[in-house]
């Protein structure tokens, strides 16, 4: 179904309804919703954008409902979540369980969840998250929050999204080491240990600190406005450590609207969705300008082994210059 006229200028009038099926729009890589987006996109830029990644079973769905509830309790307009799911292997769908466990944070009036399925992108981002945030921006929500999947390394995608990215980790997992090795720890601007309730929350905390004193990569442009990770302890099915948390984010904006790392981000940002946008247009162009029978083929060629993905693709660029 086709948006009305006006969808752009409900959705920045706040219409839920309007919102929704934007966001609809958005993901199914609709022309239309494509061009709502561009009407939206000069009255975005005001909401606070905050990721949330980490390893599966950390509790981030409980943590960013709670913190969505937080964030409303001080007093903020309202807040959105997308929740980047990983796709249903029979639908595409998002499966939803991140909706499930904010089931607290649904019934509040003030929050608004989304939730959108990877569809086998990478990075832990759903291909259309950042138009989806584009949205909820134009859309008037004060703060956006994103969960990713959790699906490893390929989570330092998120920090070329958020202005504030919290790192989520908890105890007895085992998966510190393969955080660091990750490098997942260079793009939080701040760490929490989750489940701090249960044996082993003191090891992980030192673990952390240590990994931070080995020396983290500096995203800041000047080095007296340099930004000390906080490594804070929550219990999210209790809300434990949550408005510190809060406090923590609300600290971080702060400080990137006091520097020119705010700027620099926006920039880079900025870079990142050209690149990624190119780099989708003209993939989408060369597949339609090439036709499926020689896509077919180049996939079986593949599949059998008879040449390997980067001969594939340099016999196909090749051949489209011939």
């Amino acid at each position: 179904m086709k948006p009305e006229p006006d969808l752009a200028e409900r959705v920045r009038a706040g219409d839920r309804r309007a919102l929704a099926r934007l966001l609809s729009l958005i993901e199914d890589n609709d022309d239309e919703g494509g061009t709502e987006i561009a009407r939206l996109f000069p009255h975005r830029g005001k909401a606070h954008v905050i990721g949330v990644t980490g390893a599966p079973g950390t509790g981030k769905s409980t943590l960013v409902g709670r913190l969505a509830l937080t964030l409303r309790g001080q007093g903020s307009n309202e807040v959105a979540v997308l929740a980047v799911d990983p796709s249903s292997p029979f639908t595409g769908g998002a499966i939803l369980g991140d909706r499930i466990r904010m089931r607290e944070a649904s019934v509040d009036h003030g929050v608004f969840i989304r939730s959108m399925a990877t569809r086998g992108a990478l990075g832990g981002l759903a291909l259309r998250t950042e138009e989806a945030v584009e949205a909820m921006d134009a859309a008037g929500f004060g703060h956006i929050l994103v969960e990713t999947v959790g699906a490893g390394q390929a989570e330092v995608e998120v920090a070329q999204l958020a202005a504030t990215t919290v790192v989520v980790e908890a105890p007895g997992l085992g998966d510190d080491v393969q955080a660091i090795k990750a490098g997942i720890l260079e793009i939080a601007d701040i760490l929490v240990v989750n489940k701090a309730d249960l044996p082993g929350a003191d090891e992980t905390v030192r673990a952390l600190r240590a990994a931070l004193d080995l020396g983290r990569p500096s995203r800041t442009v000047r080095k007296e406005t340099s930004w000390e990770v906080p490594i804070l302890r929550t219990v999210a099915t209790q809300g434990e450590g949550v408005l510190e948390l809060a406090g923590a984010i609300a600290a971080h904006r702060q400080h990137l609207e006091g520097s020119d790392e705010a700027a620099a981000r926006q920039r880079n940002r900025a870079g990142h969705d050209l690149a990624l946008r190119l780099q989708e247009e003209l993939a989408t162009r060369f597949l339609k300008r090439l036709g499926e029978p020689a896509w077919r083929d180049a996939i079986e060629r593949v599949a059998s082994r008879e040449v390997s993905p980067r001969a594939a693709v340099r016999e196909l660029l090749e051949g489209d210059r011939g």
